[in-house]
């Protein structure tokens, strides 16, 4: 299913890149078509001409009724042909029906890269100079003295329209991409910027207010002993809240999946002399919220182990199957102590981010007694209905 959406979401976008360059398309077919109408009817309409007039308002309609044929390449090269071979039915390489094949040029031209437009215009350039060269007024194989001049027009206009709208769409999708990513950075700036407002100032003011309103349960009783009980439960809600939109808002994987941004901070604590780190393993596309926090702990876990385990070597396993997400960092050090000490404000804050997330996190020695192993399981329902 989500194979399907972004699939959908593709055609749409092509669809809506297209949109100017098929108006144009259209009315160039169009107009080209009623040109050819009027020079065959000056000259002199055959009865079978009929039949090649009826070409252009009829591949205008398909084309405009069916998206697919304009992605097609063997539609264009199909609608290519066909219009040359009207030209060269006609007998004169100066045909009413060459206006009609330059506007089947322009649907390969703004769809492929420019380097292989370039290549494209100098092949269509080098078939009409064949065709001129072995048809036209003058006998097979010789322009005539009277008609270089034309003929140079004729074989100019493919090439500088093929490569000149090629540029252009290639100028266009170069500016899409720059404005897409500009806009990604202003949205990642004002991100980060409302995160650390909400950091520096109202977190701040909520964990002032719950330390005061916390120092009165001490000397209180009663009702009002329980008012300020609950006072205290509402703010450290608040400030839990808090830490969950500053998470979200300030997600520190910048796009990247998860094992790739374990791997790349791994890399950033190895030390030459250090113990040894390993991130193996993969996860699909996270939710920014869990991600975020799942990224946090992993990050701890490592740095613990680092300061404090004394471990020669750092394992981190990222598995993910359909009941759950686990990741999982194991040391060989000395194990944890008997007593947490007070100051393990680490600790606190990877279980706080797994409660928030609702994950459960253990932290446990390892086999034999040895070293330490920190697992944390993210169910499934939880990767869903963060989506």
């Amino acid at each position: 299913m989500r194979r399907d959406r972004i699939t959908a979401r593709r055609h749409q976008l092509v669809a809506g890149e297209q949109g100017p360059w098929l108006a144009l398309l259209l009315a160039a077919r169009l107009t080209t078509s009623a040109l050819a109408v009027g020079l065959v009817l000056v000259r002199g309409l055959q009865p079978y001409e009929l039949i090649l007039l009826s070409y252009g308002p009829l591949s205008t309609l398909a084309l405009a009724l069916r998206p697919s044929l304009r992605r097609n390449p063997v539609a264009w090269f199909a609608d290519c042909s066909i219009v040359l071979a009207m030209v060269l039915e006609s007998g004169d390489w100066r045909s009413p029906y060459y206006p009609l094949w330059l506007t089947t040029l322009p649907l390969a031209a703004v769809q492929v890269r420019l380097r292989w437009a370039v290549w494209l215009a100098a092949g269509v350039t080098l078939v009409y100079a064949t065709l001129a060269a072995v048809g036209g007024p003058a006998p097979p194989g010789r322009f005539g003295p009277i008609s270089y001049e034309t003929l140079a027009i004729h074989l100019t206009l493919p090439f500088a329209l093929v490569s000149g709208l090629a540029y252009a769409a290639e100028a266009l999708r170069q500016l899409r991409t720059e404005r897409a990513r500009r806009e990604r950075l202003a949205i990642e700036a004002e991100r980060r910027r409302i995160a650390w407002d909400l950091h520096d100032s109202a977190k701040q003011r909520v964990h002032a207010a719950h330390l005061m309103v916390s120092s009165l349960q001490r000397r209180l009783d009663g009702d009002l002993a329980h008012a300020v009980e609950r006072a205290a439960v509402e703010l450290e809600s608040a400030a839990a809240d808090m830490d969950t939109s500053l998470a979200e808002l300030r997600s520190p994987l910048e796009g990247r999946p998860l094992h790739e941004a374990l791997r790349a901070r791994a890399d950033e604590l190895a030390e030459p002399n250090g113990p040894s780190i390993a991130v193996h393993g993969a996860a699909d596309e996270l939710p920014p919220l869990v991600a975020a926090h799942v990224y946090r702990i992993g990050c701890e876990a490592l740095t613990n182990a680092l300061r404090h385990a004394g471990a020669s070597a750092i394992d981190v396993a990222v598995e993910q199957d359909a009941d759950a997400l686990r990741v999982l960092v194991r040391d060989d050090g000395q194990g944890l102590p008997q007593v947490r000490r007070p100051d393990a404000s680490g600790l606190l804050a990877m279980e706080s981010r797994a409660a928030t997330i609702g994950a459960h996190l253990s932290i446990e020695p390892g086999r034999a007694g040895r070293g330490t192993v920190v697992a944390l399981e993210v169910p499934a329902t939880v990767l869903g209905g963060a989506a």
